[in-house]
């Protein structure tokens, strides 16, 4: 074939294509190798896979999944097609069954965190195949509990050493694959908190994107972002619109230290994720869960499939959506499952992949939404699928978004002859605020579909049961019972709970249900409603089925009736001319007359005003047939004008928000002006970013001068008062005075130290912490310090007038001697003070404790009170000399005693001392 049948043959697929996605297209312009798919011909993502599988089917050629995102013209499609590899033999040697073999393990019952349950399972079998990935039609990569655990420690360390504290948000924006998974667990090992958002999808889309995910990070406060090489040069630009993130580097970037030894602790009450939902752009909605929603919704979840460790779950499903995250990785690992995971771009250019990823794993359990299952129907040919069998899954859940009666039935009607069965269908409901599942149906049902008159339903609210042969009839599918733990209601406007078949508002609590959503009290208020929350959505129960009639803020109220944007938009985007998909019904506020207007916006590449005017009159004559009304408005916009979500559901409110703004035919931009434009806007972020530095660089002078100008006083008065309590006054007062000067809160918490002669044992974090302890406690204080400190110019003088031992660390004969003096003072009745660890690091952990002190306290039958303190790491690190502002704690535990007089004793009050600041100061333990 020469090179311009190679042309022609190309460009009458992708031109079929485009006809038949907007059938009017070939009435508007010829497509040539320059067309614009998005522009030009009005190609979703959908439309592009379409057109590279059909492509390689036409070549009998291998192309790239990454081809439906890059790929911008039909040139871009006939480079790829010039480079490409015969792939004769695909289907037979490429789709043979593989399967692992899988022992039974036991779930982690007792785990009350995700890192528990990993550990757990590390300790357990670390050779356990966890994941099973994707790379290739040839080659699939294996994660082990135990690599993931390994690579997750090394990169946790890095983050560490980024500086990333306990309880900042990490964002990742990573495509899915072996760095989500070891990225993932490395922000919970350091104790930070993992924000997934999607990385880029288009070039072409580019301003869009980082301006939506800048929001997203601006609310969640990120302080890192963890991505690839190819968003590196995007990640640059988005420091620049978010004043609060500090830095962004790839994993193999963060892993180029020793493994971390610990996890950072976490309780089943601390965050383990913030979910962002497909909020608008200015308002985006940050889901708060924790531990123990996570693992409450697993195994609810898990409980309600019965799941085991001998099941298998094959996945397309991105994992910064809470179905791919939670429902399809999280949930396999907990119970030790094998998760078998494919990326998204992966099944939308050949869906039949997922179904073969089925087949050669022997999966039991998958999932995706509606539109999946609708694709395999419309893109999968049966050559695609000789010899597949579906026969291994026990559950194929149907959810995310509204499941449609009609696609439940012809995929089970088709896939039956390759083994899927009629019960394996099970449309579920959930939500990000129950973390990803609400309810199900019981195993081993077939779908359940409730047909109900429509005029009852949208006028009056009532699913009132109609005659199998009534056209009109709304249908609507069971999504099942909520979750064992879990309670949903369906209420009125005034919270008044409805009975069967009566529609309303549905609400649900449990024990997966989040606090609220981060940094957005307006929202949070708005979801909770007592002890319950609010959904946002439509719905009525019958017969203990739960069913989703809707969205609450996407219903439009017209002529005292309810009208369902979706009812509307199906029927508009199968017009000839109108982009299916790219419909948004919705309704907008017309001031003037103080109602709500109908408004439909529909994507076509028509151009002239005739062509127009034929598509608006087509539309009002589909919305008078469907809901009885036409539209106030019909707007008629360029290809990939309507908002989506990545997963490529319409976004209405952000319909509407274009649509009041009026910018509705701007054209799609350059990448380059697209990045200028960005570069310029993040001028105002990279100026605040420059102030807050300024600002710290102020603080951090600032707390010197306050410092250094009471020292100057402090230092000669404590040398020259001639005694020591005098000189325990003024220094106790001036370290209050320095932390009062410069606005660091001391709280003192516990309690109350004993009088007479005691041993304070204190953590070590900071060279603050002595300054801490003399501003905390309200008495004459005698310090046990290295010997090294005796002889320093300024520290050594200052110390010996407070009264401070100096021990040897090193001499075993001075040690002796320095002993005895320790004894003299515990027997004179002082209050000795001294940090076992000897000494501090950058990184958070609690060293091993020496000996000694706790031996002097077993001597003297001294009582011992632990004491810890919090804060004075963040504020001034080891390494770092310059101070930030922040919250500082010490906590007094209740004095305890050695039970014995010998070394066993000794030791054991150490550890029993050592126990309760690692359990007050939160932080790892380096001893083990």
């Amino acid at each position: 074939m020469d090179s311009e049948e190679i042309v022609a043959r190309l460009l009458t697929i992708v031109r079929d294509v485009a006809i038949e996605l907007q059938p009017r297209k070939r009435l508007v312009r010829e497509v040539t190798l320059d067309s614009d798919l998005d522009r030009d011909l009005g190609l979703d993502s959908l439309g592009r896979a379409e057109v590279v599988q059909r492509v390689e089917r036409g070549f009998d050629v291998q192309l790239s999944e990454q081809l439906i995102g890059d790929a911008e013209t039909p040139a871009d499609l006939l480079q790829a097609l010039l480079g490409a590899e015969h792939a004769e033999t695909r289907t037979a040697t490429r789709l043979k069954p593989v399967s692992l073999e899988l022992t039974t393990s036991e779930e982690p019952e007792q785990a009350g965190t995700l890192l528990e349950a990993l550990a757990a399972h590390v300790e357990a079998h670390p050779d356990r195949p966890q994941i099973a990935f994707w790379m290739s039609d040839e080659e699939e990569a294996t994660i082990t509990y135990g690599d993931l655990d390994h690579h997750a420690r090394v990169c946790a360390a890095g983050l560490i050493d980024r500086g990333i504290r306990s309880g900042e948000r990490v964002a990742i924006m990573l495509p899915t694959g072996r760095d989500f998974f070891v990225a993932f667990f490395a922000v919970l090992i350091a104790g930070a908190i993992p924000v997934p958002i999607y990385p880029p999808f288009r070039r072409s889309q580019l301003e869009e994107h980082l301006r939506r995910q800048g929001g997203i990070l601006r609310n969640a406060q990120a302080s890192f972002l963890v991505a690839d090489d190819l968003v590196r040069p995007m990640g640059v630009l988005l420091q620049g619109l978010v004043a609060d993130l500090r830095g962004l580097a790839t994993v193999d970037e963060l892993s180029r230290l020793q493994a971390l030894a610990r996890y950072t602790p976490a309780s089943p009450g601390t965050v383990a994720l913030i979910q962002y939902t497909s909020g608008s752009t200015g308002d985006p909605k940050g889901v708060v869960l924790t531990h123990a929603n996570l693992l409450a919704n697993i195994r609810a979840m898990g409980k309600a499939m019965q799941a085991s460790s001998r099941d298998v779950f094959a996945s397309w499903l991105p994992l910064y959506h809470d179905m791919g995250l939670i429902g399809a990785w999280l949930s396999c690992l907990y119970y030790g499952a094998l998760s078998a995971v494919m990326p998204p771009l992966v099944f939308l250019a050949n869906p039949a992949r997922w179904l073969w990823s089925i087949h050669r794993h022997r999966a039991t359990i998958t999932a995706a939404p509606n539109f999946a299952y609708e694709q395999c129907l419309k893109s999968v040919r049966d050559e695609d699928i000789v010899g597949l069998d579906l026969s291994s899954l026990r559950v194929a859940v149907n959810g995310s978004e509204p499941v449609s009666p009609s696609t439940v039935a012809r995929f089970t009607d088709r896939f039956r002859l390759y083994g899927f069965r009629p019960e394996a269908m099970s449309p579920g409901y959930g939500l990000a605020e129950c973390c990803v599942g609400l309810a199900f149906p019981p195993l081993g049902r077939q779908p359940v579909v409730d047909r109900v008159d429509r005029s009852e339903l949208t006028r009056y609210g009532r699913a009132t049961p109609t005659v199998p042969d009534d056209e009109n009839a709304l249908e609507f599918v069971a999504c099942g019972y909520p979750l064992p733990g879990h309670q949903i209601r369906v209420v009125d406007e005034l919270g008044h709970e409805l009975p069967d078949r009566r529609q309303g508002r549905l609400e649900f609590q449990g024990p997966s249900a989040t606090t609220g959503h981060f940094r957005n009290p307006d929202k949070t208020h708005e979801l909770f409603d007592g002890p319950w929350l609010d959904t946002g959505d439509l719905a009525y129960i019958a017969n203990g089925d739960l069913y989703l009639t809707g969205r609450v803020k996407d219903v439009i109220i017209r002529a005292g009736r309810n009208v369902y944007p979706h009812e509307l938009e199906e029927p508009v985007g199968k017009i000839d001319g109108i982009h299916e998909g790219g419909v948004a019904a919705f309704s907008s506020r017309d001031e003037r007359l103080g109602t709500d207007r109908l408004v439909v916006m529909a994507e076509t590449s028509a151009v002239t005003q005739d062509e127009k005017g034929q598509l608006r009159g087509q539309i009002a004559e589909a919305a008078v047939a469907v809901i009885g009304l036409p539209p106030d408005d019909v707007v008629l916009v360029p290809p990939r004008t309507v908002p989506k979500t990545p997963s490529g559901k319409v976004r209405r409110t952000a319909a509407r928000e274009l649509y009041e703004s009026g910018d509705l035919s701007q054209p799609g931009r350059a990448v380059w002006l697209q990045i200028l434009r960005l570069t310029l806007s993040s001028g105002g972020h990279r100026l605040r970013r420059a102030a807050r530095k300024a600002a710290e660089l102020g603080y951090g002078a600032y707390w010197w001068v306050v410092l250094g100008a009471i020292g100057v006083v402090l230092w000669p008065l404590v040398l020259l008062l001639p005694k020591r309590r005098w000189r325990h006054i003024v220094t106790r007062g001036a370290a209050r005075l320095v932390l009062r000067l410069t606005g660091i809160p001391l709280r003192i918490e516990g309690a109350a130290l004993p009088s007479g002669a005691v041993m304070i044992v204190s953590n070590h974090t900071s060279y603050l912490d002595g300054l801490v302890l003399s501003a905390a406690l309200d008495r004459e204080l005698t310090f046990i310090a290295k010997q090294e400190l005796e002889h320093q110019l300024i520290a050594g003088p200052f110390l010996k007038r407070l009264g401070t031992i100096f021990v040897h660390r090193l001499d075993p004969r001075e040690g002796a001697k320095d002993t005895e003096t320790i004894l003299s003072a515990a027997r004179e009745g002082a209050t000795l003070v001294t940090m076992p660890e000897g000494t501090f690091s950058r990184m958070p952990g609690l060293l091993p404790f020496r000996l000694g002190a706790f031996l002097v306290a077993t001597k003297a039958s001294m009582p011992v009170a632990p004491v810890t303190i919090r804060g004075t790491r963040m504020v001034l690190r080891s390494d770092q000399w310059l101070p930030r502002q922040g919250e500082i704690s010490v906590h007094i535990a209740d004095p305890i005693r050695a039970d014995g007089s010998d070394f066993g004793a000794a030791a054991r009050l150490r550890d029993r001392c050592r126990d309760i600041i690692l359990r007050m100061s939160g932080e790892p333990d380096l001893a083990q």
